[in-house]
């Protein structure tokens, strides 16, 4: 049986082509009347839209924009490695990608760099910066200038963006407990918990799961409080310094963030690299030498390529108004050890 066309709905409706396609293109200047007419007959010819020759009928341009933290970040190189490989894969989809480098620790250098942005000519923005009350005001400028956002690899719950495209950093955090668990297992001590900043809501949430863990299956392990280092090499040294002179029964560091090379260097450095459980997070350039060399025990992973691919597949679905497939737009947690090292 033949497919039912935009010819079929036509007659199917009672109205003309122009009509049909004002409908189906989302366009407001249709009579209530007709408009039910048409969404009748789609439903009951069974119409399903093909988007991408709709698309290349209208000869429809597509414009993302992925906004990403500046400045010596081994896990979003990887990323932005990963978006570089996938525009030149989505050509055929007609489909422009470019990248915004930001200040993620300044709210306002954040905003200032939003806001060059050409709302009149943009579709999209993937965003991965910390949340913030000024971020908060600036994504909802965005979204009221009919653009779509998708919160990217560390969510923003309260912008209440159209999407979230990441792993589920909670359950992230208590694979991090289990984890650190199982290798201390029968073992009594603290736990170094270091990050670029508290202010991450992937690192929020991560705390949260080492915690429940931690306090329900492992009591006899403590973690410690949160070490912020702020992108700064020199507070990474000093303070892993002073925590391995002052806790004594420091057994492992739980990495949430950024940072992992100035760690593993001041690890090194006091004489306790491999001694230590260290897990961490992200499979990077620095973090795969680390698990070969023994230095870290197992890194927390997520697909960076499906990451990238997801959020410009949600963001064409946004676009055309269909359905987005949870199952296969779901990041998976990863584990990785030395012996499955990819």
């Amino acid at each position: 049986m033949a497919k039912p066309t935009v010819h079929d709905i036509a007659r199917e409706a009672g109205v003309s082509l122009s009509t049909v396609d004002r409908v189906l293109n989302g366009r407001a200047d249709v009579r209530p009347k007709n408009a039910e007419r048409v969404r009748a007959a789609v439903e009951k010819l069974g119409y399903v839209r093909d988007t991408h020759a709709a698309n290349l009928a209208r000869q429809r341009q597509y414009r993302f924009v992925f906004v990403l933290p500046e400045g010596a970040n081994h896990f979003v190189e990887t990323i932005v490695a990963a978006v570089q490989e996938a525009s030149g894969t989505q050509v055929i989809d007609r489909a422009s990608v470019e990248i915004l480098l930001v200040n993620a620790a300044d709210p306002h250098a954040v905003v200032d760099r939003l806001r060059t942005l050409d709302l009149d000519a943009l579709d999209g923005v993937a965003i991965m910066v910390p949340e913030t009350p000024q971020v908060r005001d600036a994504i909802a400028h965005i979204k009221s200038a009919g653009i779509y956002v998708v919160a990217f690899v560390s969510d923003l719950p309260n912008t209440r963006c159209h999407h979230f495209v990441g792993i589920d950093n909670f359950s992230a955090g208590q694979t991090a407990g289990a984890l650190l668990g199982k290798f201390l297992r029968n073992e009594t001590g603290s736990i170094l918990v270091v990050t670029n900043s508290m202010v991450a809501r992937d690192s929020i949430e991560r705390r949260f799961g080492l915690d429940e863990v931690l306090s329900r299956d492992f009591p006899k392990l403590k973690a410690l409080p949160t070490i912020e280092f702020y992108d700064d090499p020199q507070r990474i040294h000093e303070t892993l310094s002073h925590a391995l002179a002052t806790h004594s029964d420091l057994k492992a560091v739980y990495s949430m963030g950024s940072g992992n090379a100035a760690m593993l260097d001041a690890l090194k450095e006091n004489s306790v690299a491999g001694e230590l459980v260290v897990i961490a997070h992200d499979l990077t350039s620095v973090t795969r030498q680390a698990l070969l060399d023994g230095d870290i025990d197992a890194v927390i992973a997520q697909n960076v390529g499906h990451l990238v691919r997801s959020t410009l597949r949600v963001l064409r679905a946004k676009c055309d108004g269909t359905t987005i497939f949870e199952a296969q737009e779901q990041i998976r947690i990863e584990i990785i050890i030395r012996e499955n090292l990819y």
